[in-house]
């Protein structure tokens, strides 16, 4: 899929609300809470124009029920996708809108989605470093598969520092 890099909309905002609202009815009492992660959820980031949106439920086994439902209202379904424990719904086609990350509410992963998103909010200068930076790789690679992997070890770093950063805030 071709790598689409846009600035920041504040539209991002709305579409994740209207999303989670959208959700919340077909997962019903399954669901815990939503959250917006990822670089849409950053004010000033520039990002693929999809909404990561993490959807925290009670068992993630039962959210398997759903693929049909799921598939009929223009989700694809990813499984896993490379992180055990989780479900990854995919709306839009070749022109993705949202990813829904489902995971039950106990899963390790969700912490260090939601420190590094915290973590980019509160660092101006490194959301500035990881914007130029997503930008420069955007203008290098046409294949998403190509950026995402080289913008990891970066990445990867900075979750270090943002975990780091977290172990000094009150849990």
């Amino acid at each position: 899929m071709k790598v689409r890099l846009s600035e920041y909309d504040e539209n991002w905002g709305r579409m994740f609300e209207e999303e989670a609202r959208f959700l919340s009815e077909v997962f019903g009492d399954e669901i815990i809470r939503f959250e917006h992660f990822g670089s849409t959820s950053v004010m000033g980031m520039s990002a693929k124009p999809v909404i990561d949106m993490m959807c925290l439920v009670k068992d993630i086994v039962a959210i398997d029920r759903f693929n049909d439902e799921m598939r009929l209202l223009g989700y694809d379904m990813a499984g896993e996708w490379g992180i055990p424990g989780r479900r990854l719904f995919r709306k839009g086609g070749e022109n993705r809108t949202h990813h829904i990350h489902v995971y039950q509410i106990d899963n390790p992963q969700i912490k260090r989605h939601l420190v590094f998103r915290d973590y980019l909010k509160n660092h101006p200068a490194e959301v500035e470093n990881y914007k130029c930076l997503k930008e420069e790789l955007a203008q290098r690679y046409d294949d998403t598969a190509l950026y995402s992997k080289a913008k990891k070890t970066f990445v990867t770093e900075m979750e270090q520092r943002a975990l780091k950063w977290f172990g000094g805030q009150v849990d």
